[in-house]
């Protein structure tokens, strides 16, 4: 792991006009179990995990490393952002290397629609361009999950690829972090 990833994480909680992203405590268990087996979040993400074995499996504080940001709106957790790498294994990049950091999100589906993706993604982005300086941003999404894709552009990622992956045609793009003048 990077030397910055160490010393970064966990952050102060970042504050945005309507939420807070801050890292998992024990209270968000019940929360992010809701999230990975909802079937309409699962949609897009390879379908619902089994309740019973997110129950039996996760644990008491999941999500507790590097990159792993609650979303907060009123003090109720509404989904979750992730900052992964990229590995190598997987096709889509943008440097030879591979192991870009990779965003990923998921919201509560009564939290759709009213812009809180945009608006927590937009912070980690500017807080990834801070703890990552220069490094770009990868994002992969299903092809066909066009609220995603339209989120992406909203965002700035533009679009490099395409590819089937998980039995789905998917669509990959890149953002590159605001030079500084």
């Amino acid at each position: 792991m990077p030397e910055t990833d160490r010393a970064a994480w966990p952050p102060d909680p970042i504050r945005t006009r309507r939420l807070v992203l801050r890292p998992t405590e024990a209270r968000d268990r019940n929360t992010i179990i809701d999230l990975f087996a909802s079937p309409e979040v699962g949609t897009y993400v390879g379908g619902a995990r089994p309740r019973e074995e997110l129950e039996r499996t996760a644990p008491e504080v999941p999500g507790q490393r590097f990159g792993f940001f609650v979303i907060e709106l009123d003090g109720s957790m509404i989904g979750l952002i992730t900052l992964d790498r990229r590995a190598a294994v997987h096709p889509g990049h943008v440097r030879p290397e591979a192991n870009e950091t990779e965003l990923g999100y998921m919201l509560l589906p009564h939290a759709w629609g009213r812009g809180y993706a945009a608006e927590a993604c937009t912070v980690v982005l500017a807080w990834v361009a801070t703890v990552r300086p220069g490094e770009p941003v990868v994002l992969c999404t299903q092809a066909a999950n066009d609220p995603s894709r339209r989120l992406a552009a909203k965002l700035g990622f533009a679009e490099v690829d395409r590819f089937e992956e998980y039995g789905a045609d998917q669509w990959f793009g890149v953002w590159y972090p605001p030079v500084a003048a």
